[in-house]
């Protein structure tokens, strides 16, 4: 249950940060679409599970603290 929390967590972080970067004009709106698009695009395939992986270990690193 924690990688889904951590999961959804991160979702809000980086939703978050491309409309932040996309309101203060430091990516324009299609910029920010495309590689929106291509997050989708690149959790299909089988990079998913190494990333996922990856920032798991990142999240227990930082709780283990």
């Amino acid at each position: 249950m924690p990688t889904v929390i951590v999961s959804v967590s991160l979702t809000v972080l980086f939703t978050v940060l491309a409309l932040v970067l996309i309101w203060s004009r430091r990516v324009g709106a299609f910029a920010g679409t495309v590689l929106f698009l291509a997050g989708f695009t690149l959790a299909s395939t089988g990079i998913a599970g190494p990333v996922n992986a990856f920032l798991a270990a990142i999240a227990a690193a930082v709780t283990s603290r």
